[in-house]
């Protein structure tokens, strides 16, 4: 089902900036939207804004509300996928269950991986800790409670003790990308508050730096519901000013 199902619809709030300028992608079935980072797709329990907040000013002329089909995490900008329709909301769905999703994401790193590229081959397990709470961490396959979770990544730029990461999940594992940065380059997202190892990079005080870059569902007799957002300005501010040309160029 689509993560928020079970939308309380909540209305929009006045004042809120609406999101219609962020859409990338739009048709009968789908929209695709460039969630700026800090905002969450789910209603957080404190009560503070959400994506559901917005969602009334993204019907475009339809009676109902889109839903999200995916999660981003609330610090993660870029593609979110969300759904026009119960039906497409099935299918696509579906879809990123079936693995028929391409994906990529950018991300700085705050350190420098030795090699140039490979997969991140990690089972991830939930665990938590009064001190820390629930994070994802390195679980054994097969085991209970771990999930398969498969990363490609490549590295296509080393700047001033960072890297820039292009990502390609073939899992949607929650923090998936956070947790095999950490624990399978040995090198957290700068800005990341939990998946950052013991050495945070203490020059960076920005949010964490990483989008979701594309997006493409395949489907039958129809174009694809694809979309590419825009990199947001804080990875200039990082040292990669270029990071669109490089990810264009690889």
């Amino acid at each position: 089902m689509p993560v928020n199902h079970r939308s309380t619809r909540r209305p929009q709030t006045a004042g809120l900036s609406p999101l219609t300028d962020r859409v990338l992608f739009i048709d009968g079935e789908a929209i695709i939207l460039d969630k700026p980072a800090g905002l969450p797709v789910d209603p957080p329990r404190d009560g503070s804004l959400s994506l559901e907040n917005h969602l009334s000013s993204l019907t475009f002329g339809f009676e109902r509300w889109p839903v999200a089909v995916h999660r981003l995490d609330r610090d993660t900008s870029g593609c979110l996928l969300l759904a026009r329709n119960p039906k497409s909301a099935k299918r696509f769905t579906e879809a990123f269950e079936g693995r028929e999703v391409a994906k990529t994401y950018l991300a700085v790193l705050a350190g420098v991986p030795d090699a140039a590229s490979g997969t991140i081959d990690m089972a991830l397990l939930k665990t938590s800790t009064a001190e820390t709470g629930w994070r994802m961490g390195p679980g054994e396959a097969g085991k209970k409670g771990a999930k398969a979770a498969i990363t490609h990544w490549e590295l296509l730029a080393a700047r001033d003790g960072r890297a820039l990461i292009r990502f390609t999940p073939e899992t949607g594992r929650t923090h998936q990308l956070r947790a095999h940065a950490l624990h399978g380059l040995g090198i957290g997202i700068l800005g990341d508050p939990i998946y950052h190892g013991d050495a945070p990079d203490p020059r960076w005080t920005g949010g964490m730096l990483l989008h979701a870059r594309s997006l493409s569902l395949p489907r039958p007799n129809k174009p694809p519901v694809a979309a590419v957002a825009p990199v947001p300005a804080s990875f200039a501010e990082a040292g990669f000013a270029d990071a669109e040309a490089l990810d264009a160029g690889q």
